[in-house]
């Protein structure tokens, strides 16, 4: 299916075109309060001015700080919104009516897009948890028993997650080096980075379960998530209730969220499974739900690793069917990220403790510098394409922190 061209000149090969349109939350600095945008290439259209001038029925639920109303409007509203920006950017006719709602992309200033709810964490990478596994647990089985049954994850903290661009400073806490006695108070010493990929829930589910058929009629789209953590932290902490305050501290999401109907090229079937999964958690056959996603993850500018999104053993068709199986349940704005996306060769793995092997082979830096963790002032910037229809590409845009010194 080839891409539209746009009036507005976008190229076709332009991560943020016409086949990609993601929505974001941006403010022009000039008092107004954040509204709903629509990124379209280097542009960003005021959706809520655009639909009232158009007087579109959604333009109510676009005109909102966040995009809650929006999400919570559920999948028919979705494509609705959606033709409707295809038909406004692609034909010429209304270039007069919505040019004075562009405003430059450069210029704005982005905001969580979303009210966050409930933040889960999944562990969903066969490479990463077996990484982990010869990294901490030497001798023993690198995949815990239950790891290819379930998709494993926890209950992170939905008050520390903040949009791309917000500084993070080094945590504090107790942390009990190999050599010492007793456990230290101090900031982290081993301070790593996550490259993960997010999904936001729109259509609230009361409880019982939203089965794996369900996925694309309650989450409104995908965005990038760099879950930073403390590793010295999380080893002390980790025994036997999980990740707390290695965890904790932030979580840093990228500021547009791109809508599923653009990700409809990049879907391929999962990584073939061994035992077959339980009947709740089996892929609808013909509906894969696999992602074909090429993640960069960047520190000081600088490419250290590509992890690929496609080899993730765990869906997240799956992800949220074991996520609701027990009867919890959904609201809109409920997140869910994906854990450590990493492949099987050393450049494609998404965190500092498998690329510097828990410290024991640093990375090395076009400066000369090492890194086996982050140090104060590194800036770390994930960024995510896919495939789009023709020769187009999809962008998930980036996610980028700077690590400030600790401030206890």
């Amino acid at each position: 299916m080839p891409v539209p061209h746009t009036w507005l000149g976008i190229a076709a090969d332009d991560p943020f075109g016409p086949g990609t349109l993601p929505y974001g939350v941006f403010s022009t600095g000039d008092g107004r309060p954040p509204r709903v945008g629509v990124a379209a290439g280097a542009w960003v259209l005021d959706l809520a001015a655009a639909a009232y001038a158009q007087d579109a029925p959604f333009a109510e639920a676009v005109d909102a700080p966040v995009l809650d109303p929006l999400m919570a409007q559920g999948p028919e509203t979705w494509r609705q919104v959606r033709e409707s920006l295809t038909a406004w950017l692609t034909d010429p006719a209304f270039e007069t009516a919505l040019r004075p709602h562009l405003v430059e992309r450069a210029s704005v200033r982005m905001h969580l897009p979303f009210t966050v709810g409930d933040y889960v964490d999944f562990y969903s990478s066969q490479h990463h948890a077996a990484n982990l596994g010869r990294i901490l647990r030497p001798g023993q089985p690198s995949l815990p028993a239950n790891w290819k049954h379930l998709p494993l994850g926890y209950h992170g903290r939905s008050g520390t997650v903040v949009v791309s661009g917000t500084g993070i400073a080094r945590p504090m806490g107790q942390r009990k080096p190999p050599s010492a006695e007793d456990p230290e108070f101090g900031p982290s010493a081993r301070l790593d980075i996550e490259a993960e990929v997010g999904f936001v829930v729109g259509v609230p589910a009361p409880g019982g379960g939203v089965p794996v058929s369900g996925f694309a009629e309650h989450v409104f789209g995908v965005f990038l998530v760099n879950d930073w953590s403390a590793r010295d932290l999380q080893a002390w902490e980790n025994m036997p209730l999980g990740p707390f305050l290695g965890k904790s501290f932030a979580t840093s999401v990228s500021p547009w969220v791109v809508p599923l109907d653009a990700l409809q090229e990049a879907r391929v079937a999962p990584p073939e499974r061994d035992p077959a999964p339980v009947e709740y958690l089996r892929d609808v056959p013909g509906d894969p739900w696999g992602l074909d996603l090429q993640l960069e993850v960047r520190i000081n500018g600088e490419p250290v690793a590509r992890p690929p999104f496609a080899q993730m053993y765990w869906t997240p068709a799956q992800q949220l069917a074991h996520l609701t199986v027990n009867g919890a349940s959904l609201r809109t704005g409920d997140m869910y990220a994906s854990g450590t996306v990493s492949g099987p060769e050393k450049e494609q793995r998404g965190s500092l403790i498998e690329l510097s092997w828990n410290g024991e082979e640093p990375v090395e830096l076009a400066d000369g510098s090492t890194r086996a963790f982050l140090e104060d002032g590194d800036t770390v910037t994930i960024a995510a394409t896919a495939r789009g229809p023709g020769v187009s590409v999809i962008g998930l845009g980036e996610v980028t922190g700077r690590v400030l010194p600790a401030q206890g």
